[in-house]
């Protein structure tokens, strides 16, 4: 276990967190910061009315991106079993034209050797 200090709304928090996580708790706790700060400027009121209001505006960031991760996974079952529709876009038409003149050549010639092979039988 790895143990860091926390800098949040001018107070130092020691936290303990696994071995490697030490840059995302870092990273957290600034965030946590951050958003005090921006809760102590919007409005006056006491250290621990700040961190409610912060409490309450990080939940709300969660409860908001929970119901988008649902509505995302709905919108991707919901494609998921839905059946594909394959649309033929077709060859440019002088690709279709080369295609059709081998195609013609070749049957021309499978012809010619039906014909020697029944006359040589």
């Amino acid at each position: 276990m790895a143990e860091i200090t926390l800098q949040i709304d001018g107070r130092n928090y020691p936290v303990a967190c696994d071995d490697g996580q030490e840059d995302r708790v870092c990273q957290l706790g600034a965030y946590v910061d951050q958003r005090i700060k921006e809760v102590t400027h919007a409005a006056a009121g006491s250290r621990s009315q700040a961190m409610m209001l912060t409490s309450l505006l990080l939940a709300d960031e969660v409860f908001d991106l929970h119901e988008k991760a649902n509505a995302a996974g709905q919108t991707a079952a919901k494609l998921q079993n839905e059946p594909k529709t394959i649309t033929y876009q077709g060859l440019p038409p002088a690709d279709e034209q080369e295609i059709t003149t081998l195609i013609s050549k070749m049957t021309a010639r499978v012809e010619q050797i039906r014909i020697r092979a029944q006359k040589a039988s």
